[in-house]
């Protein structure tokens, strides 16, 4: 069953069945998730067993924005400690596409958390998740567990369509899907691990490391192997059918020329400099990160849908504005 997120009463049906502890389909800025209770454990294995997904492979629990943006008191029912600096990060970028790893209360969101003592916290800026978060509070639901709403390991969705056909064997009593439009951002939230005293990035996004550690007021550190678990962090993940491969704009265009007439099953994803056949499925790059970012789920996912056996994608260019486009294609051709 699909709705309009623009319909009042559909938030508010939407919202009931969370209650009820069905899954729903929310459109957010970054991605749709695929929401349930964060509070109600038989709800949330559903997300798992739906996706595919390890059950020890931790969710992102979304909240409502914060009344007088009193952020420690909106993550309080989730959080057991919020430090100075992820304070700083609610206030500088909440609602938007960041996710904070806190320390966890021991009593609630365990299978939500993966089992990890700590949980990813984030507060969506699209406005259909939070009208749907804030019917659901009011029916008693705190947080909504919503990764992305696509089998696990496969390419994230951005339109309600690319939901409904992830999940076309479930039934309309087992989900709903509201539809938002087409995400803005178009790839996954920047995650900032806050629960070991240090602000430490596990997943980079569309905010630079510049921004948090203007906001942090001190560096921004590495992922290491103390880090907790987190979403969208798999060596190998957002992966269309076709195998992906990232080459260079000149080895890319020599392979092309290579093969001349002879290219088959392939389809192309680079900048305008690239010379393509033109029986081949292409499309071009976006020159701006974010403009690429937007597209760039869509895109593999239009690509993939013509049959190819193989998508050919340009590297990205360097800099920091790149790094969320550029983690994505990196795992997508793991």
């Amino acid at each position: 069953m699909v709705l309009s997120a623009n319909d009042a009463a559909s938030i508010e049906v939407a919202a009931q069945r969370l209650a009820e502890g069905s899954l729903v389909g929310m459109p957010t800025e970054t991605v749709y998730g695929l929401a349930a209770d964060a509070g109600n454990a038989s709800a949330v294995r559903r997300i798992f067993e739906a996706k595919g997904r390890p059950s020890d492979h931790p969710l992102i629990v979304h909240i409502a924005a914060a009344e007088e943006a009193d952020w420690r008191a909106a993550v309080a029912p989730f959080a057991s400690e919020v430090p100075d600096f992820a304070a700083a990060l609610m206030t500088a970028f909440w609602p938007g596409p960041l996710t904070l790893i806190l320390p966890r209360r021991a009593e609630v969101a365990a299978v939500a958390a993966g089992g990890q003592d700590s949980v990813g916290l984030r507060c969506p800026a699209h406005r259909a998740a939070q009208a749907l978060l804030q019917a659901a509070r009011m029916q008693g639901v705190m947080g909504l567990a919503a990764p992305s709403a696509n089998r696990f390991g496969r390419v994230s969705p951005t339109t309600a369509a690319h939901v409904a056909a992830e999940f076309a064997a479930l039934s309309e009593a087992e989900l709903l899907i509201l539809d938002g439009g087409a995400c803005p951002v178009g790839i996954e939230s920047t995650i900032v691990d806050c629960s070991r005293g240090v602000p430490v990035l596990l997943r980079p996004g569309m905010l630079t490391p510049a921004q948090i550690e203007a906001v942090c007021g001190q560096p921004l550190r590495e992922r290491d192997g103390e880090a907790p678990k987190a979403s969208g962090t798999l060596a190998s993940h957002y992966a269309p059918r076709a195998p992906v491969r990232l080459m260079a704009a000149p080895q890319l265009q020599a392979a092309l020329d290579l093969l001349g007439k002879d290219a088959k099953n392939i389809a192309v994803y680079a900048s305008q400099a690239v010379r393509v056949n033109k029986n081949l499925p292409h499309r071009r790059m976006p020159d701006a990160a974010a403009d690429c970012a937007q597209e760039l789920f869509a895109v593999l996912r239009e690509l993939d849908a013509t049959g190819v056996r193989l998508i050919w994608v340009e590297t990205p260019p360097p800099g920091p504005e790149w790094d969320g486009v550029r983690d994505r294609l990196v795992r997508a051709a793991a």
